[in-house]
Formats: structure tokens, C-alpha cells, sequence
């Protein structure tokens, strides 16, 4: 079996060489470019050569509609056994009762979840987009907004949550659903509090922990699985697996759902398959299965301390150069920075720091005024960089080489800019060779 695998992957890549080389040529760039290539995405990690061997296995011939032990096609046993494993890890990495791993991403997840307990119309309470929600926490140009009442809470004056609105938006609007959990918001979220507020008005409560789900797992945040009704995440972000997600529950699993006939964990499997999704994605699910496997391995920890180190190292130095971090700090992977503060809308800091090998993401801020698409601010993550194993000291030196870029940075306007050529260069040239020091792993050849 073992040479049958290595065989078959070998024969691949031969193939594709031999016969599409323009796709084979692209996807080594793309290989190239990521190894040098400092990633500070927030939301994207690096998955491991063996999570992606997983995805590129004949399990995606395999078409699956169902769950393990009740498919509507045959030729699924095996499939049944990869799936289990799938959901026992997840159960485990979590310390939940029931997970679901067939949802394609964190979006259908949480959509999924909205359609398993509530009507068109009905109103739902989360985070706002500009305080650091995500699309499908409301937003109108989302489902999540354009189906459902949404309401939007906020921050305080500190760019903290502002607990006191969650309560007083939800005593005034009677939501049957709160989302909490962020997309932008670089603080720990208490759950607990979450809940008692969503007990208080008879709501339902789903955490997205999509941006802190290695944090959770590794016991470096609160554990929202016994507080909230339901759980959410991708797999790909700090979990380092493919691109998918989850549903996950605790002790509310076997509590009935409204209308008495079901357990709630029954209405969410109807809800994935046939509500929403048809058929799962077999190879996904392996990948899926492969990355919990890793998770629950004693080193993850470890790399889970070292995104947070890494953040409030990087969080820090940036302060120290004068630019404003939203909220002061950092308790996860993300750090929000004003770009105002430097005279140069997200959009321009993003275009300029890629230009010198330095990917970040633009991003709304608390107040925002400029606009999704142009925006004040950006936000960076530690994901990737933990995984390539560089630390606190080299994450002062990541805030070194985006200042220096963005100081040698001329606005012309909100899009358009005049970078110092010969700083570009330097800056491009030492991000490589740090890239060098810390390749990604696994990726080295």
C-alpha cells in the first residue's frame, strides 16, 4: 500500500510535468514565491506536505452523499472509517461531544448553523464587519444580513467588546441567534459571558473560533465548546490543515431543538447534508483528519505559544515605532495597526510592503472611513511565521522591515504611491534571506 501511494503521486507529478508544463511551471513558482515570501496573513497559515498529500489522493473519486455507516451510494467503507477518524479527532482536539467535518469552509459552517434554527427574517445579533466581524456575522452583502434581521454590536471606547451593548442590543431586538467570534478583534472573547447574556433572552449562541482555533486547542483561550450551542472554525488557518471547516458541540448536543422532535445535534447533520451541502469532499476530510492528527501531537502547544509570543512581540515593536495598534495589544495572532498614523490608507501599505516580499492584508478599523476596499488600517498574523519557527527577536526585526518600507513610502493618493527604490530592494533582499533561515516545514528540498 505504502509503495502503491508513493507510486501513484510520483506518476502525478511526472505526468503533469510531461504534459501540461505551463500549469507545472506556475505551480513551482507558486512554491517558490511562498518560501520566499514573508506571509504575515492573518488568515492563512502553511499546511504540511502530508496534509496536502491527503488532499491529492484518489479519495476524490469517491462520491459519499451521507455519513459513515449510512451512504446513498456503495464503495464508501473505507471512506466511513477516514471520516470517523476525522470526527473522533476533532471530538478530541476540542473536548466536544458531537463534530460535524463535512462543511466546505467556516462560511457554510456558520450558514449551516443559521439555517438549522432559524426562519427568513428572524433576527440575529454579531459582531459588526468594522469592529471586527465577519461577513457572515451579519453583514449585508452576506447571506447572514440578507435573509436574517442582523443587528450589530460594537467596541468601547478602548476598541474592547462592549459587553454592556451585547446586552442592551439583545434585551431591545430579542435575537434568536449571537454570533460571537472575530475576524479583526485581537482580544480573548469570554464565552461565558456571551452565553449568560443569550440565556437571559432565550437565544441560541454560536462561537466562530475560525481565527483562534489552535489557541483553543492548545488551552491558550477559552474553550467556548461547553458555552456556546454551537462551535465553528476552519481547518485552515490554525489548525494548519486544508480548507474546510467544522461544527462542533458540547453539552448542548442532546438538548432538544425548538419544536421538540429533534436533539440539536440532529438538526445540525440535517442541515449539512441535505439542507445546504450535497456530497462531502473525501479527500478534504482525510486532510482534515491528518492536521487534527497533528494537532493532537505534544508539539502543537508549543507552536501555539509561539504564534501568541510572536504577536505581542510584533504588536510591541510596532507600538514602539509610533504606529497605533487597535486595542492596544494583542492576546491572539492578530495584529490591527492604524496605517493612518504613517499617512497611508491600508490599501497603499498593502501594495507597498508586497512590492519588498511583505504580505499583509488591508483592513477596516474601529471608525473606519475609508471604505472595505481602500480601508485605514492593516492586519497581520503570526501563523505562518510560528510554523516556520521564528520567534520574538525576529519578529522585531519583521516590524523593522515594515517600517522601513512603509516610512520610505510616498502616498499619492489613496491608491497609488512612490516607493524608494533602493529600499524596496534592500527590504526584499533580507526578507529572503530570513526566509532562508526558517523555510517552511516540511517544504525544504
Amino acid at each position: 500500500m505504502e509503495e502503491f501511494l508513493h507510486a501513484f503521486i510520483d506518476k502525478g507529478v511526472e505526468s503533469l510535468r510531461g504534459e501540461d508544463q505551463a500549469l507545472y511551471d506556475l505551480l513551482n513558482k507558486e512554491y517558490e514565491r511562498q518560501s520566499n515570501t514573508l506571509s504575515l496573513v492573518a488568515s492563512s497559515s502553511v499546511a504540511h506536505p502530508s496534509v496536502l498529500v491527503c488532499e491529492g489522493t484518489a479519495l476524490v473519486n469517491v462520491t459519499a452523499e451521507g455519513y459513515p455507516g449510512r451512504r446513498f451510494h456503495a464503495g464508501c467503507g473505507l471512506i466511513d472509517e477516514i471520516e470517523q477518524l476525522a470526527i473522533d479527532r476533532a471530538k478530541a482536539v476540542f473536548g466536544a461531544q458531537y463534530a460535524n467535518v463535512q462543511p466546505h469552509c467556516a462560511s457554510s459552517a456558520n450558514e449551516i448553523v443559521m439555517f438549522a434554527v432559524l426562519r427568513p427574517g428572524d433576527t440575529i445579533l454579531g459582531m459588526d464587519l468594522q469592529a471586527g466581524g465577519h461577513l457572515t456575522h451579519g453583514d449585508s452583502a452576506s447571506i447572514s444580513g440578507r435573509y436574517f434581521n442582523a443587528v450589530g454590536y460594537g467596541l468601547d471606547e478602548e476598541s474592547l467588546i462592549d459587553y454592556d451593548e451585547v446586552r442592551r442590543l439583545a434585551r431591545q431586538h430579542r435575537p434568536k441567534l449571537i454570533i460571537c467570534g472575530t475576524t479583526a478583534y485581537s482580544r480573548a472573547i469570554d464565552f461565558r459571558r456571551f452565553r449568560e447574556i443569550a440565556d437571559e433572552v432565550n437565544a441560541f449562541l454560536l462561537a466562530d473560533i475560525t481565527h483562534i482555533a489552535g489557541l483553543v486547542a492548545a488551552g491558550l483561550h477559552t474553550n467556548p465548546v461547553n458555552h456556546a450551542h454551537f462551535t465553528t472554525t476552519c481547518t485552515h488557518k490554525q489548525l494548519y490543515g486544508p480548507r474546510g471547516g467544522l461544527i462542533l458541540m458540547g453539552t448542548d448536543c442532546e438538548n432538544r431543538a425548538p419544536d421538540g422532535k429533534k436533539m440539536l445535534s440532529e438538526l445540525i447533520q440535517s442541515a449539512v447534508f441535505p439542507l445546504v451541502q450535497g456530497a462531502p469532499i473525501p479527500n478534504v476530510i482525510a486532510a482534515k483528519a491528518r492536521a487534527l492528527g497533528r494537532v493532537l501531537a505534544p508539539d502543537f502547544k508549543e507552536l501555539a505559544a509561539r504564534i501568541v509570543a510572536d504577536a505581542r512581540a510584533l504588536a510591541s515593536s510596532l507600538d514602539e515605532r509610533g504606529y497605533r495598534v487597535i486595542s492596544g495589544g494583542t492576546d491572539t495572532h492578530i495584529v490591527l495597526v492604524d496605517t493612518s498614523t504613517a499617512g497611508l490608507t491600508g490599501l497603499v501599505a498593502e501594495r507597498t510592503l508586497e512590492a519588498s516580499g511583505i504580505v499583509v492584508n488591508k483592513n477596516k478599523i474601529p471608525g473606519e472611513r475609508k471604505g472595505a476596499v481602500v480601508t485605514s488600517g492593516i492586519r497581520l498574523g503570526t501563523n505562518n511565521v510560528a510554523a516556520r519557527r521564528m520567534g520574538p527577536d525576529e519578529m522585531r526585526q519583521c516590524a523593522e522591515l515594515v517600517d522601513r518600507v512603509l516610512g520610505s513610502t510616498r502616498a499619492l493618493n489613496d491608491r497609488e504611491y512612490h516607493l524608494n527604490e533602493e529600499v524596496r530592494g534592500a527590504v526584499a533582499s533580507e526578507v529572503r534571506t530570513l526566509c532562508g533561515r526558517f523555510p517552511l516545514p516540511g517544504y525544504a528540498v
